[in-house]
């Protein structure tokens, strides 16, 4: 079930600006090439500098949980890491599943008058790889992905909206993000933004009205069309 079109137009009517998550709302990043697998391949490339997993520990599949491990026992692999994992991004969107119903949305912005900006634990340069692939980059004002090197700028932490809205120059007040992940809604909690959340997998709309989305929806259709209302 959907929220009702009219309280999301509500939601969206006094917004100018809007920010959306990449993963999800925009596109599958890892359809083609999964995050299990980015993750080995992540993996393998770390050993060859001395990267070893913990002993008896579980095998992080998440290619972006896995740069956050390093970050953490071994700081001084990061740079390499990061720049490792945004190769195997640009990769893996080569073969990223195009969300239709967000591209409809970043239409819908253009033609109500509102700025989008795509912000993102992803790399910025896979981002716009995708964005130009697709010839998105009309519809498109900025995109700020995780900062490299520094995987303490990814959300949660609401730095990265926190910049997009400064570089917008507009106000929390006229600024909504849209995310799928628990992590977007503490992010826009901590931003001081609403987040619209994108239940796109079950379970989700629970976790995400639990977590203090403004709304929740099961298509990002439903936001295109209340952009539009």
């Amino acid at each position: 079930m959907t929220e009702p079109s009219e309280s999301l137009a509500d939601l969206l009517r006094p917004v100018k600006h809007v920010l959306l998550d990449f993963d999800g709302p925009v596109c599958s990043v890892f359809a083609g090439f999964s995050a299990p697998d980015v993750a080995e391949s992540l993996r393998q490339a770390l050993a060859d500098l001395g990267w070893q997993a913990a002993a008896g520990g579980s095998v992080e599949t998440d290619p972006l949980a896995l740069l956050r491990q390093v970050a953490e026992v071994r700081p001084d692999l990061v740079p390499a890491a990061d720049q490792r994992l945004t190769l195997l991004e640009t990769e893996a969107v080569r073969s990223g599943r195009p969300n239709r119903e967000g591209e409809a949305v970043l239409r819908a912005c253009a033609d109500s008058g509102r700025s989008v900006s795509i912000v993102s634990n992803n790399a910025t340069a896979a981002i716009e790889s995708y964005v130009e692939a697709h010839s998105l980059g009309r519809y498109v004002a900025r995109v700020i992905g995780r900062a490299p090197g520094d995987p303490s700028s990814m959300k949660p932490s609401p730095r990265l909206l926190l910049e997009a809205i400064q570089a917008e120059g507009g106000g929390l007040a006229d600024s909504v993000f849209v995310g799928d992940a628990v992590r977007d809604v503490e992010a826009g909690l901590a931003a001081g933004i609403g987040t619209i959340g994108y239940a796109n997998k079950p379970g989700k709309r629970e976790r995400l009205t639990g977590a203090g989305a403004v709304a929740v929806v099961d298509s990002m259709g439903a936001i295109a069309e209340a952009l539009m209302g």
